[in-house]
């Protein structure tokens, strides 16, 4: 089974709790809504792959672990468009939750994504249960404060926000995550994994601030000029057009250069430098 059959099915069989009966009808479709169809599937793919360099003797526990980290991202991005932060009308190129299904729904899908990540860990930990408490760990830590999603949203309330911090915080600690949750998955050290989810991370959001700053909505399925409206930190602010580029470039050779020795490290070396073509907007490469 190839990894996105592996993550779909993993996904699918989590929102089939979720959503499961008696839960309300209007909740059932927004929770769907937020994760089908879904976008690159990045942080779950990057799992499994780190997983599968460090063995994968427990491919159930995997793809619980990949599956959860999916499904955080998406509440990530319910909460992150609601009016009270981004206030965006498109999510994917289709309509985000809450200008579906109401703000006060957007919260509850989002708050619901989160609990449905964690089940989803407890469910499969039937089959490696001395791993589940190192999971639990590094995914709530990549959730919450000081380190996660909840400290990186926060920073955009800050009269002035240290970049690198805000970066880690709001993109890469799941990125952090995906690698250290692989390997624990897999009954691996996470430690030499810490590394690479960092750099990726960082890279990631890097390049999410060029896309805000000079992408075509049109391509990335989503508003672009948030940042700039909101007046949040943005490395294209920080550093120029270039400078940006420059730097996401150096982000992700780091991240490829931070692979740890593994059996699969080619591949994910590979699989690090070929994120570089999709990050940055089309024409953009050959500008720089």
């Amino acid at each position: 089974m190839d990894l996105a059959h592996r993550i779909e099915t993993a996904l699918e069989t989590a929102m089939g709790r979720a959503a499961a009966d008696p839960a309300p009808p209007k909740l059932k479709k927004a929770l769907y809504h937020a994760v089908f169809p879904g976008g690159a599937r990045v942080r779950p793919s990057l799992c499994l792959a780190v997983a599968g360099a460090c063995g994968d003797d427990a491919p159930a526990l995997s793809d619980a672990a990949a599956a959860a980290i999916e499904l955080i991202h998406c509440a990530s991005l319910v909460h992150d468009d609601l009016p009270c932060f981004d206030d965006a009308d498109i999510r994917r190129g289709q309509p985000t939750v809450h200008r579906l299904y109401g703000e006060p729904l957007a919260v509850l899908v989002g708050d619901g994504l989160i609990v449905a990540a964690f089940e989803t860990l407890a469910a499969a930990a039937g089959v490696k249960p001395l791993r589940l408490p190192e999971l639990v760990a590094i995914v709530g830590r990549a959730v919450g404060s000081p380190y996660g999603l909840v400290a990186g949203q926060a920073w955009e309330s800050e009269r002035v926000a240290d970049l690198s911090a805000y970066q880690q915080a709001k993109t890469g600690s799941l990125f952090v995550a995906a690698t250290m949750a692989g390997a624990v998955a897999a009954g691996a050290d996470p430690g030499p994994w810490r590394a690479m989810g960092e750099k990726l991370g960082e890279a990631y959001q890097v390049a999410d601030d060029i896309r805000d700053a000079a992408a075509d909505p049109a391509e990335i399925g989503k508003p672009v000029g948030c940042d700039a409206l909101h007046d949040r930190p943005n490395a294209v602010a920080r550093l120029g057009l270039a400078g940006a580029l420059a730097r996401l470039t150096g982000l992700l050779g780091e991240a490829a250069d931070a692979v740890p020795p593994c059996r699969g490290e080619a591949m994910l070396r590979g699989l690090v430098m070929a994120q570089g073509q999709r990050l940055v907007p089309k024409g953009m490469v050959a500008a720089e």
